[in-house]
């Protein structure tokens, strides 16, 4: 058994970014090169020519909804809302704080927006329904009268530890996002710009996009004692047949799969491994995991103790905790505004 506090290291708050760098493209990122060489140090820029042609670079082109909800009680105190999913029935999850202070069958308002708070779902979720006029309608995305009134209404929720307000709350989506319903953005695909893609084009390598809405499953932290015991929360993806077939023609031909985001990552070992290349999954991606699609993989520096660090460490090893050093003694930025890193299992979980 791993326990939990092995995936700890120091992160002082100056190195937590707290703004994206301009242009996006600006970002460090630090190459693994295996555990016997020092790491290459980057720029996003020069992606391109990491890559080989034939290669296949994939990213995840959801959209971040403006969920975070600043409502007020009938009494006037404040609570706030974080939406985390629409069910099928047209109800959605949602974390509300301070839940214990909200009873079932509250309403709250934010702005114009009316929600009605239920009950609790498990494990500290609750049940809300918006009220934005009319029949909400079934099935999992969002309406145009929800997503009108979310815009109005809501706001891009930042990480916690994001303490400064974006000038422009587009530049926490990527150039890419097309399908709303994630409650936080894959934060590697940030640094990508159409210039970086165009040019990973022009040299052969194969773009495509799979989608994963980012929810509780992601950013949740394990707050088990070892890392076994830590239960994801299932997210929705989606990968189309011709994306993971076109990954495995290229494992097949000696090139390789770069997942941008752990988002990718699980997402395309979710559909290889399940077969099922849409529906949820609660894929817990740590230890000896058998990959089946992914060679390498670009990320941001994740917080301590994550399940994300824990992803990490499944593709190369601890050897991250030697990458990590070098990334926190040479000045790079960490979280989701920060730097990234360009990971490659090529080399096994050698420290």
């Amino acid at each position: 058994m791993t326990p939990v506090e092995r995936f700890a290291y120091p992160l002082p708050d100056d190195r937590i970014a707290q703004v994206p760098l301009e242009p996006r493209d600006a970002a460090r990122m630090l190459v693994d090169r295996g555990p016997r060489t020092p790491p290459g140090h980057r720029g996003v820029r020069d992606l391109p020519s990491l890559l080989d042609p034939g290669d296949v670079l994939v990213v995840n082109d959801t959209r971040v909804l403006p969920a975070r909800l600043r409502a007020r009680k009938p009494s006037g105190g404040a609570v706030e809302v974080l939406l985390l999913e629409r069910e099928p029935a047209g109800t959605w999850r949602a974390l509300v704080r301070p839940g214990r202070r909200v009873a079932p069958g509250t309403v709250v308002t934010a702005g114009s927006l009316a929600v009605t708070v239920g009950a609790e779902v498990g494990d500290g979720v609750r049940r809300v329904a918006l009220d934005v006029g009319g029949d909400p309608g079934p099935g999992p995305d969002p309406t145009a009268a929800e997503r009108a009134a979310l815009e109005a209404n809501g706001e891009v929720p930042l990480p916690p530890y994001v303490r400064t307000a974006l000038a422009d709350p587009e530049r926490y989506q990527t150039v890419f996002a097309r399908v709303p319903g994630s409650v936080a953005a894959p934060t590697a695909g940030l640094h990508l710009t159409e210039q970086v893609l165009d040019a990973c084009r022009a040299r052969g390598v194969r773009v495509e996009a799979v989608e994963l809405r980012v929810g509780l499953g992601t950013f949740r932290p394990i707050d088990a004692e070892r890392v076994e015991d830590h239960v994801m929360h299932a997210e929705a993806y989606r990968v189309a047949p011709e994306v993971l077939d076109a990954c495995r023609r290229a494992r097949a031909h000696g090139r390789r799969v770069t997942a941008v985001g752990t988002t990718v990552l699980r997402a395309l070992e979710a559909a290889a491994t399940t077969g099922q290349v849409e529906g949820r999954t609660d894929i817990y991606v740590h230890g000896d995991h058998p990959f089946q699609v992914v060679d390498r993989l670009v990320t941001n520096f994740h917080v301590p103790r994550s399940s994300l660090l824990v992803l990490v460490d499944a593709l190369v090893g601890p050897r991250w905790r030697a990458l990590y050093d070098v990334a926190l003694a040479d000045g790079y930025r960490f979280l989701s505004f920060g730097d990234c890193c360009l990971l490659d299992r090529a080399w096994g979980r050698a420290a």
